[in-house]
């Protein structure tokens, strides 16, 4: 039986919009209708002429009377509409705030008698940062409590929620998954060229460049890694704090080894091309990047931080430690670029850890599971 799904997101660059899409993208692939409902485009949304597959556009309207535009009521309202236009079965939520909120006000507001079934998928900072504001602790504890299903991408972050939102009720964990076919291990000597010459190695980092995301720190450990070995850096991404990372480079006589590409949404040539990757977050509910770039075959050098550890294996398929561990995380970075075995050792298990346990083949199923038991939850109301 098709469905006809909404998904609410973000659609900027952040893994929260990235794994709403792609996931949206495999239901769609199955024969379900799927409209993703923002307020642009998303990001890795490149598959609009797929018949089944749609766009709405949240609109925002500007009034001397408010300070800002009014994102919750507007895209409730939106949603509402095709609910009531399109009997729409299952609205996923990718966030606490604002879009479960939008969604399970739309589910209350809609004058229709088979209301949609809200799942809500919490990707992190909806929960351990926004959320644990006093100015949205009551919406996002509201939001979880009054969905109909939730979901996390990992344990810590459900267990997190749990305690420290004081939420009372069932939060499923179902990891990220990687497209193993568009994420692999490639030779791409060309592209490669175009950043390092043939015996250099290549680092990168992937991000909304927020400040979480520590990329003071990135440049950091490439500027000690890149005085022990010959190396390139790619940044990969923009954001408020890309203006630091690059002061810094200039700063510590490296800009001419550190490029910053900007945002695409088709990363995965310059994460084929690439040795290591560094994820240095201070905060990091799963680490969807790093996943990418397991799935390429190159090793990650992450924080010990959250979710990572369920990802990432240290001493495996990379190298854990404390956040702005400098020192320890340069010479990790060291360790594996100046050894060719034992970087093709953890590429190696990098790449199976992606395709055993991120798989698609194997996640899917789970959020099926979830759509079908939200299904039976509609059929059940309609039925009072």
């Amino acid at each position: 039986m098709s469905m006809k799904i909404a998904v609410l997101l973000h659609s900027g660059a952040g893994g929260s919009g990235v794994v709403a899409t792609e996931l949206g993208l495999c239901f769609a692939k199955l024969g379900n209708e799927v409209h993703f409902v923002a307020d642009r485009v998303p990001f890795r949304l490149t598959e609009l002429s797929q018949e089944n597959v749609f766009f709405h556009k949240v609109e925002s309207m500007t009034y001397p009377l408010f300070d800002a535009p009014l994102t919750t009521l507007a895209e409730a309202s939106k949603l509402a509409e095709l609910i009531e236009e399109l009997g729409i079965d299952i609205v996923h939520a990718h966030y606490a705030v604002p879009h479960a909120t939008a969604a399970v006000l739309a589910r209350d507001m809609v004058r229709c008698d088979k209301k949609p079934v809200v799942i809500t998928t919490l990707h992190g900072t909806d929960v351990t940062l926004i959320g644990l504001d006093r100015a949205y602790l009551r919406t996002t504890q509201y939001s979880i409590e009054h969905s109909d299903i939730v979901t996390a991408v990992s344990q810590y972050l459900a267990e997190y929620t749990t305690a420290e939102m004081n939420v009372e009720r069932v939060i499923n964990v179902i990891y990220n998954a990687v497209d193993l076919e568009r994420f692999k291990p490639r030779e791409l000597a060309s592209l490669r060229l175009k950043y390092a010459h043939p015996d250099e190695k290549i680092l990168i980092h992937v991000s909304n460049f927020r400040r979480l995301k520590r990329v003071e720190d990135v440049i950091k450990v490439f500027a000690k890694v890149s005085n022990e070995i010959g190396s390139r850096l790619l940044m990969v991404g923009d954001g408020p704090e890309r203006h630091k990372a690059f002061e810094l480079a200039s700063k510590l006589g490296i800009s001419g080894r550190v490029s910053f590409l900007g945002s695409f949404p088709r990363v995965e040539d310059v994460l084929a091309i690439s040795d290591l990757f560094l994820l240095l977050s201070e905060k990091e509910s799963f680490g969807l990047s790093a996943l990418e770039a397991m799935a390429s075959g190159v090793p990650v050098l992450a924080t010990n931080i959250g979710g990572i550890p369920e990802v990432v294996k240290d001493g495996s398929s990379g190298f854990l430690h404390d956040v702005g561990d400098i020192e320890n995380m340069a010479t990790s970075a060291i360790k594996l670029l100046s050894d060719p075995k034992l970087h093709k050792k953890f590429a190696d298990y990098a790449r199976y850890c992606a395709a055993s346990k991120f798989n698609e083949a194997v996640i899917l199923p789970e959020y099926q599971k979830i759509y079908a038991q939200a299904l039976t939850l509609r059929n059940g109301r309609a039925k009072r």
